[in-house]
């Protein structure tokens, strides 16, 4: 087989990207309607304490380990309680945007392929804010725990929640922090080719591990985030042309495998 890429698989490769204004108009759109959604589903106060108990009770009839216990370690080091509230505060947005941006510049169909199920796990998460409002387990007196934002900083929420406030602290059902951290570990996994690939698995342990020991979300927060992102995979799937096998020119070698549309090593 011919070593050099042939012009019908270049096409391919970069048919696949879409016009970059419109994605960025698309991508602020979508945000914009997600941060209006999220405002209007700042509900009932009362309600939202009420889902907050429910949350509570029925973890502990499940046996699930409490969360208290991966605070109890976090609180034995207040570096390590800074490190955990910038964390969250932080890295959230930033590394998903800079996820797409990579993803639009060298693996556009992993691009349109992330972008679909992101698009569709928020959308699914909004929808959960209006029928679901639920208060964080750090507003939850029951719980026992610490809102590490507050009294050790930094935090990216008002002191008193309440309705009109630009974030919506009643909405922590699901965790769109882990859902698209491990979304973020997905895309990264499946468009690289790299031995080294499996250390972005590290992202939504570590946001998983955070959005627990800060009280910012409750274990069935992150479950139901991993469900809607598997519902979400296993309807749109990575299209077929991501994989195509495109060959590089190495003088005075025959030419292998190197990359290809949708991976690399």
């Amino acid at each position: 087989m011919n070593a050099r890429t042939g012009p019908a698989e270049r096409k391919q490769g970069t048919s696949a990207r879409p016009p970059l204004v419109r994605e960025l108009l698309l991508v602020a759109g979508l945000f914009l309607v997600y941060k209006l959604g999220r405002q209007a589903a700042n509900g009932d106060p009362d309600e939202a304490f009420h889902n907050a108990h429910r949350v509570w009770d029925l973890e502990r009839a499940l046996r699930l380990n409490g969360e208290g216990a991966i605070q109890g370690t976090l609180l034995h080091s207040e570096t390590l309680v800074h490190t955990a509230n910038t964390y969250y505060a932080v890295v959230h947005f930033p590394a998903t945007v800079l996820f797409l941006g990579w993803l639009y510049l060298r693996r556009p169909a992993h691009y349109v392929w992330s972008r679909r199920v992101l698009t569709a796990v928020t959308g699914a998460a909004l929808a959960l804010h209006l029928l679901l409002p639920l208060a964080p387990p750090r507003m939850l007196s029951a719980t026992g725990l610490v809102d590490t934002g507050q009294v050790y900083g930094p935090t990216v929420y008002g002191a008193t929640p309440g309705a009109g406030s630009i974030e919506n602290q009643f909405a922590a059902m699901p965790s769109l922090h882990f859902g698209w951290a491990l979304m973020l570990a997905v895309g990264f996994v499946a468009a690289t080719r790299s031995r080294w690939r499996w250390l972005w698995l590290l992202h939504p342990l570590i946001t998983l591990l955070v959005v627990i020991a800060t009280a910012n979300h409750y274990w069935l927060d992150t479950i139901v985030a991993g469900a809607l992102l598997a519902g979400a995979l296993a309807v749109f799937r990575l299209p077929r042309n991501a994989s195509l096998v495109v060959r590089s020119s190495v003088p005075g070698r025959t030419g292998g495998p190197l990359a290809t549309s949708g991976v690399s090593r």
